[in-house]
């Protein structure tokens, strides 16, 4: 394997993360605890967020499996479907009539 081909370190020195991952403030208006992406940017600027036990105030922070969120005192686990996981509940869902919305996003 050339260095070309391996991935670039991210500005502190650490290597990327393959892992499924979900930006923060994504996470705050998916769990309607934010209802814009503005709200979310202001409550995690404002220190009111804390990941694993600790204030986060990067709203591009990036969540994984298992990590811990804390706001407005409610705490609750990140837990992230692989693809296969989504493919097949949809399979599923189509085959008992479940209707689903599915919503273009940037590629």
């Amino acid at each position: 394997m050339d260095d070309a081909s391996l991935p670039s370190p991210q500005p502190d020195g650490r290597q990327p993360d393959d892992r499924p991952a979900i930006r923060l403030d994504n996470v705050l208006k998916l769990a309607g605890i934010a209802e814009t992406g503005g709200q979310a940017k202001r409550m995690i600027q404002a220190g009111e967020v804390h990941v694993n036990g600790a204030v986060e105030t990067r709203r591009k922070h990036m969540l994984h499996d298992g990590d811990e969120v804390e706001v407005q005192g409610e705490t609750f686990v990140v837990e992230l479907a692989g693809e296969d996981d989504v493919e097949d509940d949809v399979e599923d869902d189509l085959e008992d009539g479940t209707e689903h919305e599915i919503e273009d996003g940037p590629a």
